[in-house]
């Protein structure tokens, strides 16, 4: 696993590959490639700048028109689409390795496709950070867990008081 670009399989991964080197050679990084919808499906890209400073509209638009440049050409989707770009917000998808490290000491839910050793398969805990094989998470219980990538179906930050401390960004110097 990639610590700056999200582990996706299938169509998703096929897009992931072919978008990320552009949205990098720009200043920003992929987060997440999400398909939605099957008739004329939804293409959503979620992104960061490089420099970690918040994405604008601006930002969008110039993704939105590299990404549709970069699929124009290489039609990995048969059907009409349609393509969404948006920040990853503040309660955003873990998807990458810096994610779950940049984030350690926030509250995360967590879905498996494998269960734990306990049985679950939905998780609610303490994010501590990661390394390329596995996630961990302190649990309520106080229990921590090793949870390896290729488990992981969907990881989202929980939106808390500290989470919106940590990410508010201070007011510009006059």
């Amino acid at each position: 696993m990639n610590d700056t670009r999200p582990q996706h399989t299938g169509l998703e991964g096929r897009i992931a590959e072919l978008i990320a080197p552009g949205l990098e050679s720009i200043g920003y990084e992929l987060v997440r490639v999400a398909i939605m919808g099957k008739q004329t499906p939804t293409v959503q890209i979620m992104a960061d700048r490089a420099d970690q400073t918040p994405l604008s509209l601006d930002d969008c638009e110039r993704i939105s028109h590299l990404v549709s440049a970069v699929l124009d050409v290489d039609d990995p989707i048969s059907s009409a689409w349609t393509l969404e770009v948006s920040s990853a917000g503040i309660d955003r998808p873990l998807t990458r390795v810096k994610d779950w490290n940049r984030y350690a000491g926030h509250l995360a839910r967590i879905d498996l496709d494998v269960p734990t050793a306990s049985g679950r398969k939905r998780l609610t805990g303490t994010v501590l950070g990661a390394d390329e094989a596995q996630a961990r998470v302190k649990l309520d219980s106080g229990e921590t867990v090793d949870l390896p990538h290729a488990h992981i179906r969907r990881a989202k930050l929980v939106l808390t008081e500290e989470l919106i401390k940590a990410t508010e960004t201070p007011p510009a110097a006059n």
